[in-house]
């Protein structure tokens, strides 16, 4: 019987990944479970050894002239039936033949069973789950609820699979998804409850645009470009500060890759989604006009004591710094984390003060 025993547990280990101590474990509380529903007693002195050659499980009870307490007691006539030596005071160990169970014991130590499976299962999708925090999955549509919009994606394959939940508000407007599209998500949060691993996925997050230029662009996989801030409206525009780690490469280039390879291969990911590549400055003033491009910058004022600032354009491209409906200087702030004020020209001397410590960018 033991030797079928663990050759199962060992089929387990090989097929699920469930490790043969965890299972001992479970057999251990199914039994003492099956003996506590046989006897519908007390258990604190019920035990179980399992090792390959031998199952034993027992009850240890101290041996008394009068039996109060049948479930800890043992009378001195029974227990030398037991061992012949022993004396008032002595703890005696009685064996429970376990093949005595009834069926609901059985029953119960079969749940127990079954139960401790399906934990390990959810403890190592967890565990693999939690490890792709931060990075692209792809995925099946599974479900889209009528009401409200939100989707159950199922990720991984095989026993390592689970079903991720894309709510509404993390799916992009301009995009249309059915039952059974693949998709591909970033995984936000990998969370614990009651029913398994719960994987929160999401389309508009910022560090999905991250990972696809880190996925497409071979430079910043080995680290001699970094991606320093994006600030993203989802299927409309990202921006995105880019930094060499050398003075002779061309980290805006390497991101637009031969012929906008690189950045044409996100923007198709993210079905013409518009991206604005900069270059990033430890200059404040610097960052923040190179931020508002495509349009140019005549000047940028740092306010001191602030994280604002007072950018003049010129009179032609005041529309294009604030872009439609201020996209452009929006998304601009958001990116540099700095309050953005853009005048034209022809309004900037009428700021004596700001013309005087205007510094030309």
């Amino acid at each position: 019987m033991n030797a079928e025993i663990y050759a199962a547990l060992a089929q387990l280990e090989k097929e699920r990944g469930i490790p043969q101590t965890y299972m001992m474990e479970k057999i251990t509380q199914a039994l003492v479970a099956a003996y506590k529903k046989d006897k519908d007693g007390y258990t604190d002195n019920v035990f179980v050894e399992l090792t390959e050659k031998d199952m034993r499980m027992y009850v240890q009870k101290e041996v008394v002239d009068d039996v109060i307490s049948p479930a800890t007691e043992i009378s001195l006539d029974e227990a030398r039936k037991i061992n012949g030596r022993c004396e008032l005071g002595d703890l005696v160990n009685v064996d429970v033949q376990t093949k005595n169970f009834g069926r609901i014991a059985a029953q119960t130590a079969k749940q127990v069973i079954i139960q401790g499976i399906r934990e390990a299962e959810r403890g190592m999708i967890f565990d693999s789950f939690s490890s792709k925090e931060h990075e692209i999955l792809t995925g099946t549509v599974l479900r889209i609820e009528p009401q409200s919009g939100d989707m159950t994606i199922r990720i991984g394959s095989g026993s390592d699979k689970t079903d991720a939940y894309l709510a509404a508000g993390e799916q992009v407007r301009t995009e249309h998804f059915s039952e059974g599209d693949l998709i591909r998500v970033y995984v936000v949060e990998v969370r614990r409850s009651s029913r398994g691993p719960q994987v929160i996925v999401s389309r508009t997050h910022p560090g999905l645009v991250k990972r696809l230029f880190e996925l497409n662009v071979p430079e910043i996989e080995s680290g001699l470009v970094e991606i320093k801030s994006v600030a993203r409206e989802a299927g409309s525009r990202t921006k995105l500060a880019v930094r060499a780690a050398e003075e002779n490469i061309d980290p805006v280039g390497a991101c637009v890759g031969p012929r906008g390879g690189r950045v044409g291969a996100v923007v198709e990911e993210l079905h013409g989604e518009k991206m604005d590549i900069v270059v990033w400055s430890e200059d404040p003033a610097q960052f923040v006009a190179s931020a508002l491009s495509p349009a140019d910058v005549l000047s940028v004022t740092m306010l001191p004591g602030t994280k604002a600032c007072r950018v003049v354009v010129p009179d032609d491209q005041l529309s294009l710094a604030i872009g439609k409906e201020g996209q452009n200087a929006r998304l601009a702030a958001r990116l540099t984390g700095c309050k953005i004020d853009i005048k034209p020209a022809s309004q900037a001397e009428e700021l004596p003060e700001q013309a005087e410590a205007a510094e030309e960018v």
